[in-house]
Parts: structure tokens; C-alpha cells; sequence
């Protein structure tokens, strides 16, 4: 890979890792549009790290203090909030991690085609439009049960299609469920973690089982793109989401959508 190709894949999954507009569409288009080769295992190792770091760097005083909560007895009313909190996201985890290490292969051998995951962008952005669009959506991450919790960990099952964006299939069932879209995106960001933790995990698995090389001048490179430019679009979508709204986004992935469509004519 060459530099100017390190630089532009990490900074696509760095950014899209996080919003609603699918990773996958991106790095497809990335790739058609400069005419690259799939960037290899070892590269998406690479940014999985770097996204990672990214979300944890980020929500860093909120884990840290559902740590403490988990450990110590509860004193407050807060302490109770952020331990239940800290099950919640364990338990919103556990669907996508059962199916998509029992689906792995399926999903790499059937499902990476670009007019899947063209159909996903535009079926999984009319869905988050209808979720936005569904009246007042006032309640905050202290409403969620498990029940919710649950629901929205089912709906990111969906998010091992290709296309239809883990950030976006979790923040639409958020919204779906009541969910404000701040706190629908906050609590997607934060579930991402064992999932994308998971996801980094496996691929190491494969890389140190011989499964690919790693060059650790582009690993490094990569990670540090995709973190930086991670924590930046957390930071700034929800700094952003009150005000625009999620509506922006599914324009862009209706419009993506019919790109890739176009591309594969």
C-alpha cells in the first residue's frame, strides 16, 4: 500500500466507523474510484486499533466511572446508573458477538458484494428516516431498561449486512425505541466498543495464526489516522446532532447508495 492509500482508508474508517453511513460502502467506493486492491486483513486490524482507541479515549471518564461503580458498592444514585449502564452495554453486545462469530464466513463469502451493500445503504437509510421521523423521541440513556437495551443489541445483528452500518441500524432502534438522538448516539458509541474490541481481536487471532503479514510502518500510520480522525467525529457529531438532525444522513446514504449502484452496472 502506498502512503497517500494509508492515509485516505484510515481516515474513511475513522470517520465512518461512527457515523450512520457505512464503513463498508466507503471502502468499496475508496478503493473503485483510485482502482485498489482490498486493503488486507493486518490494515483493518490496523483501524480497528485506531477506532478503538478513539472511543475509549473519548468516553474515558464515563468508563472509568462505571469501572468504579461495577467494583465498589453504590452510594449514589449515580453509581447505581452508571453499573446498570455498564450491563446494559454488556448485554446489548452479546447478540452481535454470538451471531457474527457463528456467521463470520457466511457474511465474507455471500454478503461482501457491492450491490448488497449498495441495496443496504438505501434500505437501512429509509429505515433510520423513518425511526428520526417518528414524533417526539425525548428520553435519555436513565429511561433504558433491558428490555431496550436488548432491542437495540438485536438490531445490531442487522449491522452484519454490508452497507447497513452498525452505528446506524443501533441509533435507529434507539430512536425507534424513544430514544433522544443524542443519547441514541451515545449509547451506540459506547456499545461499540466490544464490538469493535471483538472484531480487532479475531482479526490479531488471524494475523498471528499466519493468516496475513504485517508491515508495522503502515499499521502504525493507519492506527493513528483512524484514531485521530475517530475521536474527531465522535466529538463533533455529538456536538452536531441536536442541530442537524439525521435527516443529512440519510440523504448522503441514498445518494451513496445509488453511486455504487451506478458503479456496478
Amino acid at each position: 500500500m502506498s502512503p497517500f492509500q494509508v492515509v485516505v482508508l484510515s481516515l474513511i474508517q475513522g470517520l465512518t466507523e461512527f457515523l450512520p453511513i457505512s464503513s463498508s460502502a466507503h471502502l468499496i467506493l475508496g478503493n473503485h474510484l483510485f482502482g485498489w486492491p482490498e486493503e488486507g486483513l493486518a490494515f483493518d486490524v490496523a483501524t480497528h486499533f485506531g477506532t478503538l482507541l478513539a472511543v475509549l479515549v473519548y468516553f474515558r471518564r464515563d468508563l472509568r466511572k462505571m469501572a468504579v461503580a461495577c467494583v465498589r458498592p453504590p452510594a449514589t444514585s449515580e453509581d447505581v446508573h452508571r453499573r446498570q449502564m455498564a450491563w446494559l452495554i454488556v448485554l446489548a453486545s452479546l447478540p452481535v458477538l454470538i451471531v457474527g462469530g457463528l456467521a463470520s464466513g457466511f457474511v465474507s463469502d455471500h454478503l461482501r458484494d457491492v450491490r448488497v451493500i449498495a441495496w443496504a445503504t438505501i434500505g437501512f437509510g429509509l429505515l433510520l428516516w423513518w425511526a428520526d421521523a417518528r414524533g417526539a423521541q425525548t428520553l435519555d440513556e436513565r429511561s433504558m431498561g433491558w428490555k431496550q437495551a436488548l432491542l437495540i443489541g438485536l438490531a445490531q445483528v442487522l449491522a452484519l449486512i454490508p452497507g447497513a452500518s452498525r452505528s446506524g441500524v443501533t441509533i435507529m432502534a434507539g430512536r425507534f425505541l424513544g430514544l433522544n438522538a443524542e443519547s441514541a448516539a451515545r449509547f451506540s458509541f459506547l456499545l461499540s466498543i466490544p464490538v469493535i474490541a471483538a472484531a480487532g481481536v479475531y482479526g490479531a487471532w488471524q494475523v498471528a495464526t499466519g493468516a496475513a503479514r504485517i508491515n508495522w510502518i503502515e499499521f502504525g500510520v493507519g492506527a493513528a489516522v483512524a484514531a485521530v480522525a475517530g475521536w474527531v467525529c465522535i466529538a463533533a457529531f455529538l456536538a452536531l446532532i441536536r442541530r442537524i438532525g439525521l435527516v443529512p444522513f440519510v440523504y448522503y446514504r441514498l445518494v451513496l447508495g445509488v453511486v455504487l449502484l451506478w458503479l456496478t452496472w
